[in-house]
């Protein structure tokens, strides 16, 4: 009973340190990014952009691999594998001779160049990378369109609507914004100019206010002045008048 006891102790222990490590512990997912969609030209060449991102430092295990469905097919064959720092490309189906690599994993790129584009080249492509221990992770997937002349597309001709359309509001904000300048300018020198004549005619009304005020004092003073000369003159023909009586 003590044995069976302590085995169900252990197991239970194990099974909480198990799920402790799976909880807590984080899990590695390396992540794989390309295009959506790519357009290329009959007879020209086009690159597959491939970039991901791993938490773990890039070792020499780490694994590259590009994989092409054709249109219309539910087939994938494989068309370019990247190991222990080699690239291998398919010197025996379709692309043979017309792959290129230019991807470099270091810098977490495992991009690809396919030349001379043909018809046949539309399909989907799928870029598949591996960095062990961080091995568990989604594949990417790009599909490409191979044309005569290559289409504009609708988001491009939207882009440029959109871009132009806002580029002339832009312009014209700037040109409103220009003019409202001016104008403050010009509104602010008239202000100054008004005000200046404002106090030049302060100035004006102070000094005419004075002589306004110095007029009558002047006038009352000279009224004085005239009444005692009068009065003086007076007095002096009085006293000859007088002075001619008592001589008579």
């Amino acid at each position: 009973m003590g044995s069976q006891g302590s085995l169900g102790q252990e197991s239970v222990f194990l099974l909480a340190v198990l799920v402790s490590a799976m909880v807590l512990s984080p899990t590695l997912a390396i992540h794989v990014y390309t295009d959506r969609e790519i357009y290329g030209r009959v007879g020209s060449k086009v690159t597959l952009s491939c970039t991901f991102w791993s938490r773990e430092w890039i070792s020499d295990d780490i694994s590259i691999t590009w994989h092409f469905q054709p249109e219309y097919s539910r087939d994938s064959i494989s068309i370019f594998h990247y190991a222990k720092g080699q690239p291998y490309i398919d010197d025996v189906g379709t692309f043979k001779d017309r792959i290129s690599w230019i991807g470099d994993p270091s810098w977490k790129d495992g991009s690809i160049v396919i030349h001379n584009l043909d018809y046949t080249d539309n399909g989907t492509f799928t870029c598949d990378v591996k960095n062990p221990p961080d091995i568990v992770g989604k594949s990417s997937q790009v599909i490409l369109y191979v044309f005569e002349k290559v289409p504009i597309r609708y988001g491009v001709v939207l882009g440029a609507v959109i871009g132009g359309v806002l580029g002339v509001v832009l312009v014209a904000l700037l040109l409103i914004y220009l003019c409202r300048c001016c104008w403050l300018r010009r509104q602010a020198t008239l202000q100054r100019r008004l005000s200046a004549m404002e106090k030049g005619r302060l100035r004006l009304g102070k000094d005419s206010s004075k002589r306004s005020r110095q007029a009558p004092v002047l006038y009352a003073m000279l009224d004085h002045s005239r009444l005692t000369k009068s009065a003086s003159e007076k007095k002096s023909k009085g006293g000859l008048c007088d002075t001619r009586k008592d001589r008579k």
